[in-house]
């Protein structure tokens, strides 16, 4: 039983283990995109290193191909070992082809997952569907009819014919759920016992009450009107939202547990300051501010609004945030809404770490533009209909079968193994930039197999395990590399197509692919590894 330090911890090894086995024995996660325990070593993604200290002597070597010794010393977390694994990880995106976020999805302020929404449109899903959309969006029934959606100019099916009607299909999910016997609300979370007043009831006061309440604080909303709604009542006709469309949204704040305190308004410094005494936080959402109304509130002032960190929302006062109009003018609905939810998260970490801090940008993968010929590839077994108009028009909007028919349009262009990629939380984990290596991008591909399976050579990263788990099934034909050099691909032997050579092996395949490579056309792909 060899005794090794690991991150200054003595431990014991079973003889012949590896240090990543005794490590992962220990508690201890080392990242790894090739090693499978049934399958053995692979040594071919290098994420695994860890810094080994021998006879004073310090070398990076694979966690997963190294047994530990007597007396080793191994640093399995510190800058060196994070920029080496970064920097394997870096070279691997530099080849890497394919999107994890479909530029619709990218693209959209509120960060919906809007594939996914569609592909629940689709399938009838309306109840998993809502779900999806108020994950991310506060209000869809109102944003549903007013959003700019800037998501459509993104959507590559506009280079093809027109766009998915995106904002329209998520007011036909809003309304089928608003207009149900019991509408769905967001889960909340425990009670954190921290509260936060929010001085505004417009939409982005409105929302960042919403996300706030969500997160298990409790929400405070004071506002000189007699109602809530801000803009959303004064600029906003019942030709564009109906007012108890308006009133059923806004009525959800109160079913999460947010409370109005109506017909008061935050005049002065000194009213500001007895209500940030009751409360963890102040939001500052008052719509457009003069000056002078600022300098009574005590926060300082720019020549558009009050002063505000781009990034954090923090004004001159501690604990106090302001967002919206407060700060700058904004026109546009969908920005409101994306700051209440931005100035959400920052006093979330306020209340819970005692700091401000932006949550980091979601990672993706980006192809970019589609070269000629690759839309192509996205079409096959996606309706070729044009885009559908709601027979009703701007009143009813869509019916569920004219938005199961413009759902079907949608090309798909998010990676099926979005929530399961071990490449893209790794990258997202170390900072990997995948662009430090990249020159250009080759070709998209993307090969639907008999029998469900999806294979696109652009994502594969040659770890090979499913070359090992065909070999050790002893698959007929089975997997093997092919090619030499930078040209090396998976491939099936005598040019035989996926099926044929993972006839007893594809689901496995496709479960254990660490880079969403191989994928099953449903969407289902590869299960979390321990």
């Amino acid at each position: 039983m060899p005794k090794f330090t690991l991150d200054g911890r003595e431990l014991e090894a079973a003889p012949g283990q590896t240090i990543l086995g005794a490590a992962r024995d220990a508690g201890v996660d080392i990242p790894t995109l090739c090693f499978l325990e049934e399958c053995g070593p692979e040594t071919s993604c290098l994420v695994c290193i860890v810094k080994l200290n021998v006879n004073g002597q310090r070398r990076l070597v694979p966690s997963c191909a190294t047994e530990v010794r007597e007396g080793m010393n191994v640093e399995s977390e510190n800058q060196d070992v994070r920029d080496a694994r970064r920097t394997a990880l870096e070279l691997l995106l530099s080849d890497h082809v394919g999107d994890c976020l479909s530029p619709c999805h990218r693209i959209c302020p509120l960060h919906m997952n809007i594939p996914k929404m569609i592909r629940q449109i689709e399938a009838g899903e309306m109840k998993e569907a809502i779900v999806t959309v108020k994950s991310a969006v506060a209000f869809p029934s109102i944003i549903g009819r007013l959003c700019n959606h800037p998501c459509e100019n993104g959507c590559r099916r506009g280079t093809w014919d027109n766009p998915a009607a995106i904002r329209d299909l998520e007011r036909h999910v809003a309304d089928v759920d608003r207009e149900s016997e019991n509408p769905y609300l967001p889960p909340i979370a425990p009670a954190t016992g921290k509260s936060v007043a929010i001085v505004g009831a417009g939409p982005a006061g409105l929302t960042s009450a919403y996300h706030l309440l969500r997160e298990g604080h409790a929400c405070t909303i004071v506002d000189r009107g007699k109602e809530p709604g801000g803009t959303l009542l004064s600029h906003v006709s019942e030709a564009e939202v109906p007012r108890d469309v308006v009133n059923s949204e806004i009525r959800q704040i109160e079913r999460m547990g947010g409370v109005f305190e109506l017909g008061e308004g935050i005049c002065d410094a000194e009213s500001l300051k007895r209500l940030a005494a009751r409360h963890g936080a102040v939001l500052l959402a008052i719509g457009e501010c003069s000056k002078i109304e600022g300098e009574k509130l005590g926060v300082t002032m720019t020549s558009n609004g009050i002063k505000s960190d781009p990034v954090r929302y923090e004004t001159n006062i501690a604990g106090v945030f302001a967002v919206g109009s407060a700060v700058k003018p904004i026109k546009q609905l969908v920005r409101a809404m994306r700051e209440g939810q931005a100035v959400a998260a920052c006093i979330d970490t306020f209340l819970l770490k005692g700091e401000v801090r932006r949550p980091d940008k979601e990672f993706s993968s980006v192809m970019g533009r589609l070269e000629d010929g690759e839309i192509d590839l996205f079409l096959k077994g996606v309706s070729t209909s044009p885009r559908t108009e709601a027979s009703c028009g701007a009143c009813c909007g869509f019916t569920d079968g004219e938005a199961a028919n413009e759902a079907s349009r949608c090309l798909h262009c998010d990676c099926r193994a979005l929530e399961t990629c071990s490449l893209r939380r790794y990258s997202e984990e170390y900072g990997a930039e995948q662009s430090h290596f990249r020159l250009h991008r080759r070709r998209f591909e993307q090969q639907a197999q008999p029998g469900g399976v999806i294979f696109e050579p652009g994502k594969c990263i040659l770890c090979g395990i499913c070359v090992k788990i065909a070999e050790q099934a002893r698959e007929e034909l089975g997997l093997s590399f092919i090619g030499r050099g930078f040209d090396v691909r998976v491939g099936v032997p005598f040019g035989n197509s996926f099926s044929a050579g993972l006839e007893k092996t594809a689901e496995e395949c496709v479960r254990h692919c660490p880079s969403g490579a191989l994928t099953n056309s449903n969407g289902i792909s590869r299960k979390e590894r321990k």
